[in-house]
């Protein structure tokens, strides 16, 4: 008799309890096994994908024989467990046959028995694996052996034409662990990944001579183009535009109550056009200031009496480039644009990974700021089709980067070196920018008339929503006397525990819906401003609704060089009057749809607007009668193809100390600065009889002009420099001016 000591049962028994947990461990090896060999060998086919580059191969194939080396430890470690698990379960079947009082024989079903035929599968699974794994790298390193020869041939070309190349693949061996776009697009640390890099992703280097087959795939053929239709319907738009923020609930509300006017004035201008044939544009418009990113103050504040300016201006983009027919994509957060402009992962550093494929992107500054941190050299590539919504508007010498940071113009909002037309201002600040402008809403003859009817005779509202507007010095007494003629009303939002602090006498509504702020201007007679806000929708509001503004006049005016508020604004003007007409449905629709049409920044741009300046225009300019200004003669040929048409040039010689902003208005005109490289030659000045004892070419944002003093001519060196703002006492500016439509500043007569 066969005897079995119990402390040896135990000991056994205790090792088949402890099988539990030891099966989860094996279940573990199991699923890091899969999941290894789906990385491992995933990457082998997926290297071998159209377009991936042969340093993708080695570098997936140096990982796989590590991976064989791992597999085989895996598989040797599982044989060892199958023969320690087969001695336990041999002792422990011995033990259980002789056991009398059981009288049940443990056969091949036993947990025992089963787990160590799971663990001999496993082990054999991983050993086929690594046999397998054996002959994908045979043949991985068969065919790759050419272009691993290449590889190790790799020289930086010294090529004249890419003189920048070895500076770029020194900084790329210093810094390409430095951002994980490199990484993504194949760059593992190796000569050959450096100039493969900088020739087929970024521009820097010369292709590679054996890359010529296997360089990257042809960019896709655009898509075929598409005739613009205009839209009535302004559902779809609604939904593009989403919702989750106050902001763009506001938004789609005022979108809502324009619906009616958008689509008559989409009527008009279609049958101005006379069925004219337009392209359908691919438009990213991406509002940088309600991402989280930057902040969104103005979410918040929407029901709080924040303003409002910039989301009505926003909205009413929205609608006129959906009804004019264009393609749109809207995004207000971070991720929504990475994804649309097709960033790869990582900081930044690196170009997009497919072509940009938008004809135009609207955005703000702060959506400025973020392509450029995200799109790489891209952001250059395509800095043509930028068109940035700016309030107050961004100057020439503000705009160039170089000329600001030289001569104190420098700001946290300027020096993009854009073409200065690229930048959309709320009011027609400067003719160096193009005016985007918004909507105030049209009356027809019968709401007018009923207006007139309703309105109190002794009826005043205040511009001001927010309470801090109202402290400012001075302003109550002001409101004393003004309150012995009128009653004073105001729209201050306020919470019901904290009464508002504006004094006694003022009727304050809280903060009103749009609708109901309409029609309590509708019945006053008077609108009061404090000052500030300095510019926004609520007076023409005021005045469509037949109230008279008053606002405050500073002395001396406040500008960006005397006021805080202004400070770090890109530009120097001073508040001026403005012209309503601009703002109809009918009048901003107009605008846009011709400056979607005309303005093509990419086309007369060179790919660096600090590259030397195109040559000056042979104008064959003649002049008028009376001998005090140039004309375009109508039958010239040069310049028939600007935009806009230059036969509505009138080149003028400013009064010293002179804007040309203000030396055009004098005439009845507007300057014009897509103008002034038709009059920055030399022959401009002698046809005005003006005499040059010397002329230069400089970098100056009041060039062309004639100092007096010395009799010199100075011309413009730096294009994106011609500017219709700004003067000086030294100078006669040589200005461009042109003519307008009425109540249209931003079109001329025949620009439409």
């Amino acid at each position: 008799m066969i005897t079995v000591n119990s402390d040896g049962k135990i000991m056994v028994r205790r090792c088949l309890v402890t099988l539990r947990p030891f099966r989860l461990f094996v279940l573990g090896i199991g699923f890091f096994t899969l999941c290894f060999l789906m990385t491992s060998l995933g990457g082998q086919f997926s290297a071998r994908r159209l377009g991936d580059s042969p340093f993708t191969v080695h570098t997936e194939v140096i990982g796989a024989l590590e991976s064989r080396v791992v597999l085989r430890k895996m598989s040797d470690l599982l044989e060892l467990m199958v023969k320690r698990m087969d001695t336990m379960v041999r002792l422990e079947n011995g033990s259980e046959f002789h056991r009398g009082d059981e009288g049940h024989a443990v056969d091949r079903f036993s947990p025992g028995a089963k787990l160590m035929e799971k663990i001999q599968a496993i082990a054999q699974n991983v050993s086929d694996i690594a046999v397998k794994v054996d002959q994908i790298l045979r043949n991985s390193v068969l065919h790759s052996k050419v272009s691993e020869g290449q590889r190790d041939q790799c020289e930086v070309p010294n090529d004249p034409k890419y003189p920048d190349c070895s500076g770029k693949v020194e900084w790329m061996h210093a810094r390409w662990t430095s951002d994980p776009c490199y990484a993504f697009f194949g760059v593992d640390g190796t000569e050959c990944s450096f100039l493969i890099y900088l020739s087929e992703v970024e521009w820097f280097c010369p292709l590679m001579p054996w890359r010529n087959q296997t360089a990257a795939l042809p960019a896709p053929k655009p898509l075929p183009k598409v005739q613009a239709a205009f839209r009535s319907n302004l559902s779809h738009l609604l939904e593009l535009i989403g919702s989750g923020k106050e902001s763009l609930i506001f938004m789609k509300k005022r979108i809502k109550q324009l619906a009616a006017h958008w689509a008559l004035a989409a009527q008009r201008l279609e049958a101005k056009l006379k069925g004219a044939r337009r392209d359908q544009k691919q438009i990213l418009i991406h509002i940088g200031f309600l991402t989280e990113e930057s902040g969104d103050v103005f979410s918040p504040r929407v029901l709080k009496g924040g303003p409002l300016g910039e989301m009505v201006q926003w909205a009413d983009i929205l609608a006129v480039l959906f009804v004019l027919g264009h393609n749109l994509r809207i995004t207000v957060s971070l991720k929504e644009l990475q994804s649309n402009l097709g960033v790869p992962p990582g900081r930044g550093s690196c170009p997009l990974t497919v072509p940009l494929p938008f004809d135009l992107i609207y955005t703000d500054y702060h959506g400025l700021q973020q392509m450029k941190q995200h799109m790489g050299l891209s952001f250059k590539k395509y800095r043509c089709r930028f068109r940035v919504i700016d309030t107050f508007g961004t100057e020439p010498a503000y705009n160039h980067e170089e000329y600001a940071t030289l001569h104190g113009y420098r700001t946290n909002w300027g020096y993009w070196n854009f073409n200065p037309k690229q930048f959309m201002t709320m009011f027609p600040h400067t003719p160096d920018n193009s005016f985007m402008g918004f909507v105030s809403e049209e009356l027809n003859s019968t709401e007018k008339q009923l207006i007139k009817n309703n309105k109190a005779s002794n009826m005043a509202v205040v511009y001001g929503k927010e309470a801090s507007i109202w402290k400012m010095q001075g302003k109550e007494k002001f409101l004393g006397i003004l309150n012995k003629y009128m009653e004073i009303h105001g729209t201050v939002y306020y919470e019901t525990q904290r009464p508002p602090e504006v004094p006694a006498f003022v009727k304050n509504h809280g903060l009103l819906p749009q609708q109901e702020f309409q029609q309590l201007l509708r019945k006053a007679k008077l609108f009061i401003g404090f000052g500030f806000p300095y510019e926004g929708p609520a007076p023409l509001e005021a005045i469509a609704n037949g109230c008279i503004f008053l606002q405050s006049r500073f002395s001396p005016p406040h500008s960006s060089l005397n006021h805080e508020f202004f400070r770090g604004k890109p530009t120097s003007r001073e508040v001026d009057p403005y012209l309503p007409y601009e703002y109809t449905c009918e009048g901003m629709l107009e605008r846009i749809y011709a400056y979607i049409q005309h303005q093509d920044f990419c086309a007369t741009r060179a790919p660096s607007p600090l590259v030397a300046p195109p040559q000056p225009a042979r104008a064959p300019t003649a002049l008028t009668p009376n001998a005090t200004h140039l004309v375009w003669p109508y039958n010239a040929s040069l310049g028939l193809e600007a935009w806009p048409p230059v036969h509505s040039l009138q080149g003028w010689l400013a009064e010293t100390g002179r804007t040309c902003t203000d030396t055009c208005l004098d005439r009845g005109l507007i300057c014009e600065p897509s103008f002034f490289n038709f009059l920055n030659t030399p022959d401009a000045f002698l046809k005005l009889n003006v005499t040059c004892d010397r002329t230069e070419s400089e970098m100056n944002h009041l060039y062309p002009a004639f100092a007096q003093l010395g009799q010199e001519c100075y011309l413009q060196k730096e294009p994106i420099l011609f500017s219709c703002a700004g003067s000086n006492t030294k100078y006669r500016r040589l200005c461009p001016c042109r003519d307008f439509q009425k109540g249209q500043v931003a079109l001329c007569q025949d620009c439409l």
